[in-house]
């Protein structure tokens, strides 16, 4: 392998699987195969056990997990409430049988129970000191049914390269779901793609801000539904609005946690099961102002589509859908600031190629995208994809890639683009940068090296990565070097 060498030691962090979250567990309702909730007969066995066994079972899950959970009762008590309209209101129930009643409705989800991968690194909020820089990493953890969440550790690069990792948070906690900000311009374009951007859509949405809530569009719904008479299809526009209304919400994580407990959960029908490999930049906008945005992938199941995180400090979060064809599939990636006035972002929505699209408002790219990379080596002869957004060098934009070649291997590699027009491809690696050691070849997908994004502190690129889609590595280079060792396209 030729290129600039990676800086040794190589950070690692293995998935943790005692790294657990509280989540409602409904009997029968497990989602693996078919079956209605077992949720009744359960509180039926409860409701005739006797006093002193509801004690000593409540006493018995007290012991083994209270140490272990912040809101151990809070959350019994709050799945309880679940069920109790399925109770005779005037059963006087004991406090520990509510409690039993909400711990059998509970279980330990462990987050990073199969995998640990896919990591995007940014500067930490809190900026650069005199002798380094500390970072916020995003993680993909993967546990049971293979549902995918974002959870974040954080760390700190020296001047001379040296990069530690912090100690992880003990408690790892999801954060309370609120009502979301809906787009105008992505519902446009999202009824536009269903064939359903038609009058009554215009009536709609052409009468609110760029932006609104929930209660803005109810009313126009409302009013809508007022003029049946004379629409056609308003029941499937307002049930395509209303379900498009609610892929947007927002996350707001307690102020005693630390950012590294912090956990992204799926709260939307999109993305019911899993978020994955989300791509973080630290945007500054025109005005000088900072936003950190994330894009990832949000699948159902069945369909895959990409959505958009926002957030100024880690602790509350703002998540949204995206529309276009190039933010169809995975992998966009945006471009740390504007380029030519407008957003900008990498895509690979052919799924083997790397292009570039433009946008005017972050969330729609129905622009076609320019291809700038197709599979030329037998490293990346299968596909190319981006490995996270744009560096910022005073070379070019430094991209950093991945190809797929022979047997499924992933390799890195890297492109170095115009500042001023990036759809023009300065140079490109010939060989990969990056590939799996002999160490890598086993794991849950073996093979496999792979990074969501990483940044520049000076001149360290610091770049984590993925190592059989298992665990984590993080490492760091030059970036004067990198660039020097890329081949000038002619």
């Amino acid at each position: 392998m030729s290129g600039p060498p990676l800086r040794r030691p190589v950070v690692t962090l293995a998935a943790d699987p005692t790294r657990v979250l509280l989540r409602l567990f409904v009997p029968g309702r497990e989602g693996i195969g078919p079956g209605d909730s077992r949720a009744g007969s359960v509180v039926d066995r409860i409701l005739g056990l006797a006093e002193a066994d509801v004690v000593d079972a409540v006493r018995l899950v007290d012991d083994r997990f209270d140490a272990q959970h912040r809101d151990l009762d809070r959350t019994f008590r709050d799945h309880a409430a679940l069920v109790m309209a399925r109770i005779d209101p005037t059963l006087a129930l004991s406090d520990d049988r509510v409690r039993l009643l909400g711990a059998s409705l509970t279980h330990e989800y462990a987050i990073e129970g199969a995998a640990l991968c896919n990591p995007s690194a940014v500067l930490h909020p809190d900026g650069a000191d005199a002798t380094g820089a500390r970072f916020v990493m995003s993680v993909r953890g993967i546990g049971e049914g293979h549902r995918s969440s974002i959870g974040f550790r954080t760390g700190r690069v020296t001047d001379d390269g040296t990069v530690t990792l912090d100690a992880a948070g003990p408690d790892p906690r999801t954060g309370e779901v609120t009502a979301g900000t809906n787009h105008r311009s992505v519902l446009h374009a999202r009824l536009a793609e269903m064939g359903d951007d038609r009058e009554d859509a215009a009536f709609v949405l052409d009468a609110l801000g760029d932006t609104f809530g929930d209660d803005a569009l109810d009313d126009r719904v409302a009013q809508l539904t007022a003029d049946l008479a004379t629409r056609g299809n308003t029941v499937g526009t307002i049930a395509s609005l209303r379900a498009l209304a609610e892929l947007s919400y927002g996350v707001r994580f307690a102020d005693d946690t630390s950012l590294s407990e912090r956990v992204l959960w799926p709260s939307s029908v999109a993305e019911r099961s899993g978020m994955e490999d989300a791509r973080f930049v630290r945007f500054t906008h025109d005005d000088g102002a900072v936003r950190y945005y994330g894009t990832y992938t949000a699948f159902d199941g069945m369909a895959i589509a990409q959505h958009l995180l926002e957030t100024d400090d880690f602790v509350t979060f703002d998540a949204s859908p995206m529309a276009g064809e190039a933010a169809h599939g995975k992998g966009l990636a945006l471009f740390p600031r504007r380029v030519g006035g407008r957003f900008a972002a990498l895509s690979r929505a052919d799924r083997e190629t790397n292009a570039v699209a433009f946008s005017d408002d972050l969330r729609c790219w129905s622009e076609p995208a320019t291809t700038i990379q197709t599979p030329e080596q037998p490293w990346e002869i299968l596909q190319l994809g981006n490995c996270g957004s744009p560096i910022e060098t005073e070379a070019g934009w430094l991209v950093l890639t991945h190809g797929v070649g022979p047997m499924r291997t992933y390799a890195m590699g890297a492109l170095l683009l115009d500042l001023d027009d990036p759809r023009i491809v300065l140079a490109r690696s010939h060989d990969p940068i990056v590939t799996p050691g002999p160490e890598q070849r086993g794991g849950y997908v073996p093979n496999v090296v792979y990074s969501c994004g990483g940044f520049a502190h000076g001149d360290v690129l610091v770049l984590p990565y993925g190592v059989d889609d298992e665990s984590i590595a993080v490492t760091t280079l030059s970036v004067r070097a990198l660039v020097a060792s890329l081949r000038p396209v002619t």
